[in-house]
């Protein structure tokens, strides 16, 4: 027998109320109908009011932080972004592969680019179109945007082309991804070549020039980082992403005293120039990560001044378990000549697995970096992160510098800039 209760408010034509339930009736006075309405309106008012402070967004979390959890900080985040390496054993899932029909449709945009004798510059949908092939483009920009944060374009092939062509290739294809390009440091440079150079201690100990592995980290600016593999090494020097989402939803059921640390605004960040912020942001109902050790911690490369505060205990735990959770659930990508990453900065991190170079020129590790974001689709971002931005994406203030082969280290600001 069904223990559930349907009770129905019948009012007659006299004021009287009637409670129904099932087969037996009962009979109110109309006093308790005004009551009844009155603590109902409350309540409902009660409810919109505080469903009205839940920040809408992409993120599907919890009306309120659990114990220990940051000020406005959801117990869990339900979210594409959301995932674990294991997931994608099959790289089918975040790699665009050009056929054929791509590969000369984009020859053919580029031939269209270099016939009207434009700058690399105005590199645009309009001035490079890809009828067909920008269709799925423009299903990839939603996944880094929107989505998983991550994905992989393959199908050119160096050898076929010169440095330029190359180079215009990129800015093409990437040009469906987001519009804007980033500065990477104060000389204005657009494309970093990484590459490794051991010509000089500050080259070698530099993370865009050492062999080394690089732990997790973000760059310092840019809604979507992307690069190009001209040439793979001899071994190693694999891709390695994880999920920001995913460290959080871990810590915030394991560990959420050090969501709390992460999301602090004393972590004494040195460069490229000192500020005090947080490495953790929920924001605009988004969750965003942005921090790298070298600037916290420094190195041989980037000594640390000693006026400057240290990370506390605290911190330096919190850090260690964001780089043990990202492991744990990393995705290793081998790339190959060609590709075209693009990762979410604020949400995927990323790593660099260490490397040999052969002796061949095709087996040396040369990737070319950009840092991107889209007007359409990038991210709203916390005033703490605005100066970065505004430094690499101000369109008024400051000259761009396109080299598109590797150049000395005295066209890069290395000491300046930790990534």
């Amino acid at each position: 027998m069904s223990t559930t209760l349907v009770l129905l408010l019948l009012l007659d034509n006299g004021g009287a109320l009637t409670l129904q339930n099932g087969d037996h009736e009962l009979a109110v006075n109309s006093l308790a109908v005004v009551v009844v309405v009155v603590v109902a309106v409350v309540l409902v008012v009660f409810y919109k009011k505080a469903v009205s402070l839940v920040p809408l967004g992409p993120i599907s979390g919890s009306l309120a932080a659990g114990p220990g959890l940051p000020a406005g900080f959801p117990r869990a985040v339900d979210s594409p972004l959301v995932w674990e390496g294991a997931q994608f054993e099959n790289e089918k899932e975040y790699v665009l592969h050009m056929h054929e029909a791509d590969v000369e449709e984009a020859n053919n945009a580029l031939r269209c680019f270099k016939e009207f004798g434009r700058q690399g510059y105005e590199v645009s949908r309009d001035t490079f179109p890809l009828p067909n092939l920008g269709k799925r483009l423009e299903a990839l920009k939603l996944e880094i945007h929107q989505g998983r944060g991550f994905g992989v374009v393959r199908g050119l092939h160096p050898e076929k082309y010169s440095v330029e062509d190359l180079s215009m290739l990129q800015l093409g294809l990437q040009c469906y991804i987001a519009n804007r390009h980033g500065r990477q440091d104060r000389k204005g440079n657009m494309m970093v070549h990484i590459i490794a150079d051991d010509s000089s201690a500050a080259a070698a100990g530099h993370h865009r020039h050492s062999t080394n592995p690089i732990t997790f980290h973000n760059e310092e600016a840019g809604d979507v980082v992307s690069w190009m593999t001209r040439s793979t090494a001899a071994s190693g020097g694999r891709c390695i992403i994880a999920s920001c989402y995913t460290v959080y939803n871990v810590l915030a059921q394991d560990r959420p005293d050090l969501l709390r640390v992460l999301a602090g605004a004393d972590w004494p960040f040195a460069l490229p120039q000192f500020q005090s912020r947080p490495i953790l942001f929920h924001h605009e109902g988004r969750l965003m990560m942005n921090f790298g050790r070298t600037p916290l911690i420094g190195n041989q490369t980037h000594p640390r001044c000693e006026s400057l505060p240290s990370l506390s205990e605290r911190q330096l735990e919190a850090l260690d378990a964001v780089e043990k959770i990202a492991r744990a659930t990393e995705l290793a990508i081998t790339t190959k000549p060609g590709d075209l990453h693009f990762i979410n900065n604020l949400a995927v991190l990323h790593r660099r697995q260490g490397f040999v170079d052969g002796a061949a020129a095709a087996e040396k590790r040369h990737l070319v970096r950009m840092r991107l974001r889209d007007d359409q689709l990038g991210w709203a971002l916390p005033d703490e992160l605005r100066n970065e931005w505004y430094q690499a994406f101000d369109e008024h203030r400051r000259s761009k510098v396109w080299h598109l082969v590797p150049m000395p280290p005295g066209y890069y600001p290395l000491r300046a800039q930790p990534n």
